[in-house]
């Protein structure tokens, strides 16, 4: 649903943070009982591939049974989907000096914007949608410490400090970066 494709004769899962492409052979070893090759691609995103139509004729199932699923899920799944989005498509952006702080997620998919929008909800964390860039912003105070408290980022889930775009030119986590923005409301 997020950083992956499924194909007519199979499934594809890309990211550059080594940890979620481990976690995500490990899972579909331990699940499915098949296993894939990392692959590199360009500017140091990696790739796993399963080339079995019938394996992506059950996860295209099974992604949309997940869609239907989690809106009514107990919140325990929730808060599940909710990282697992939030780790594969979300960043944090802060700029103390123009006291910016947010969180974004970014989809092509106006669909799953609006289904993370709805499960925020549901935590009490107010968030909006931005159509033109793609992307869900959550911000102010009491949203990003909610999302701190509730949802957060898995542990080894870095940034990529060698990006265009990169304030940190460092190699951080994910989560670093959100407590840095929390512990900047108590200064």
């Amino acid at each position: 649903m997020f950083d992956g494709q499924i194909r007519y004769c199979g499934c594809e899962y890309y990211n550059r943070n080594d940890y979620l492409i481990k976690k995500m052979r490990k899972t579909i070893k331990e699940i499915l009982k098949i296993d894939s090759k990392i692959y590199e691609r360009d500017f140091g995103v990696k790739q796993l591939r399963y080339y079995y139509v019938e394996l992506a004729q059950y996860i295209r199932k099974k992604a949309k049974e997940l869609f239907n699923f989690i809106k009514t899920a107990p919140l325990k799944e929730k808060k599940i989907f909710l990282r697992c989005f939030f780790d594969d498509e979300g960043s944090v952006y802060f700029n103390k000096n123009k006291n910016i702080r947010r969180i974004k997620g970014y989809q092509h998919n106006l669909k799953i914007l609006k289904l993370i929008q709805k499960l925020l909800e549901d935590f009490k964390i107010e968030s909006k949608i931005d159509s033109k860039h793609k992307e869900i912003i959550v911000s102010r105070k009491e949203n990003l410490m909610k999302f701190h408290d509730e949802i957060s980022f898995s542990n080894g889930v870095y940034i990529n400090p060698e990006r265009r775009n990169s304030i940190w030119r460092q190699k951080l986590e994910k989560r670093e970066i959100l407590n840095k923005v929390i512990n900047s409301y108590k200064i």
